[in-house]
C-alpha cells in the first residue's frame, strides 16, 4: 500500500469597510425691527437692550393718553440670514411693568400680515399672541410660525406683531408707565 500525505492550508480572505459621519450644528438667530418689514433689524437679546416700540397711531394720543384711549405700535420679527431651522415664537412674559399707571394700562399683542398697518381695523380679526389686563400681567395666546429664508444667506420672512395698549378708566393724570415684553423663538 502506498501512503500519500497531503498538507492543506486554508486561507481566510477578509476585507473591511469604515465609515465616518461629520456633524455640524445649524445656526439659529431671531432679530427684530421697529421700523419696517424689510429694514432696521437688530438683536435685542435681553431687557436691557429691548427695542423701543414706536406708538404712533393715533399720533395725537402717544404722549397724551386719557382714559379709554388706545394706541398701536408695530414690531417685526424674523429669523436672520444664518438661521437653518424654522421656529415657533411665543410670548414669555412681561419682564417689567413699572410706573404709577402700570395697573391702569391693558394691552393685546396681535399677529398681523408683515405689510399690514398696525391699527384697530387690522387687528379686528387677527390672532392674539399675548394680552394682559395690566402691564404686569400676561396671558399667552397663539404662537407665531417663523420660516427660514428660501435660499442660503437669505433672512426668513418677517412676521409683524401689533401692540395695542388701552388706558383704563383709573388712569392717573401726569403719571407714566413702562412695559418690557419677552418673546422666545424655539427651533422646530
Amino acid at each position: 500500500m502506498l501512503g500519500v500525505g497531503a498538507a492543506v492550508t486554508l486561507a481566510a480572505w477578509n476585507d473591511s469597510e469604515f465609515v465616518t459621519g461629520d456633524f455640524a450644528a445649524g445656526a439659529f438667530n431671531l432679530e427684530g425691527s421697529t421700523t419696517g418689514a424689510d429694514a432696521g433689524y437688530d438683536e435685542h437679546p435681553d431687557a436691557a437692550s429691548a427695542a423701543d416700540l414706536v406708538f404712533d397711531l393715533p399720533a395725537d394720543l402717544v404722549d397724551n393718553l386719557a382714559p379709554e384711549d388706545t394706541v398701536y405700535a408695530p414690531f417685526w420679527v424674523r429669523l436672520d440670514d444664518t438661521t437653518t431651522t424654522a421656529a415657533t415664537l411665543v410670548a414669555d412674559s412681561t419682564v417689567a411693568g413699572t410706573g404709577a399707571n402700570a395697573a391702569n394700562l391693558s394691552y393685546t399683542v396681535y399677529e398681523i400680515p408683515a405689510a399690514g398697518t398696525c391699527d384697530a381695523a387690522t387687528v379686528a380679526a387677527a390672532p392674539v399672541v399675548a394680552s394682559g389686563a395690566t402691564l404686569t400681567a400676561i396671558t399667552v395666546g397663539d404662537s407665531v410660525d417663523l420660516a427660514i429664508g428660501t435660499t442660503a444667506g437669505e433672512a426668513g420672512a418677517p412676521a409683524q406683531l401689533c401692540f395695542e395698549v388701552t388706558a383704563g378708566a383709573d388712569l392717573v393724570e401726569s403719571e407714566t408707565a413702562t412695559a418690557t415684553w419677552s418673546f422666545t423663538a424655539t427651533s422646530n
